[in-house]
């Protein structure tokens, strides 16, 4: 069955959402991945891979925080590819949505005539 576009939506502007939200202020990947889900119903597990690829890419940078509860928490901030990253997407991102707005508000037009219908 082939994936929704919801899901494929989801897939596609989760990099822009996390930029987002670490451009905000800093955090832990299950913080992120909660707010994620809740905001727009994104697995968790699916953040840790995420963030291990834009850590290696540069766009973000970890370092960890003491816990009096627990091991460390390794949090992420951005760097400076991360901002640029975060405007380039957010340009391109608003961009589309434009785009797909103008396709999707123009109201249909009446149907013609069929060549049957004509004929009689």
């Amino acid at each position: 069955m082939p994936e929704t576009i919801e899901i494929q939506l989801k897939k596609g502007v989760l990099t822009l959402c996390v930029l987002a939200l670490l451009n905000r202020r800093e955090s832990y990947a299950y913080e992120i991945a909660s707010t994620l889900s809740d905001a727009i119903d994104m697995g968790e597990g699916t953040i840790y891979p995420l963030m291990r690829r834009m850590q290696s890419d540069g766009q973000v940078e970890t370092y960890l925080v003491e816990s009096s509860s627990g091991p460390s928490r390794k949090y992420y901030r951005l760097t400076d590819a991360g901002r640029r990253a975060l405007a380039a997407q957010t340009a391109e991102w608003r961009a589309f949505a434009r785009a797909v707005e103008t396709i999707v508000d123009v109201p249909a037009e009446p149907a013609a005539p069929s060549a049957q219908e004509g004929a009689e």
